[in-house]
């Protein structure tokens, strides 16, 4: 591993860890919806950066389930934060519009 590779490791772990815990915070101050689908999303895009480094770094559970050859969590984990902003942007406009 270069030194190219660990400020990349580095940057996404600490930048994702900043988010998570503010993201937290947050939560822990908001009883929104909105807001907590938001968290909800950062944190799991957090776990999923988590998730690809430790494969990147050959460390991975191997005994759970997959699809096809590629682990079930290889392909929930990337999509799940996308997830969570749709369902936070879709509480946004259904009550933007109702107020009219």
């Amino acid at each position: 591993m270069d030194a190219g590779e660990i400020a990349y490791i580095s940057s996404r772990l600490l930048l994702g860890a900043a988010a998570s815990f503010f993201a937290i915070m947050l939560w822990s101050r908001t009883r929104d919806a909105a807001w907590m689908l938001m968290v909800m999303g950062t944190i799991a895009a957090y776990a999923e950066t988590v998730y690809a480094i430790l494969r990147t770094l050959g460390i991975n559970g191997g005994g759970g389930l997959s699809v096809g050859s590629l682990p079930l969590a290889a392909i929930v984990l990337p999509n799940l934060p996308t997830a969570f902003y749709i369902a936070a942007f879709a509480v946004m406009v259904v009550r933007k519009s109702r107020r009219f």
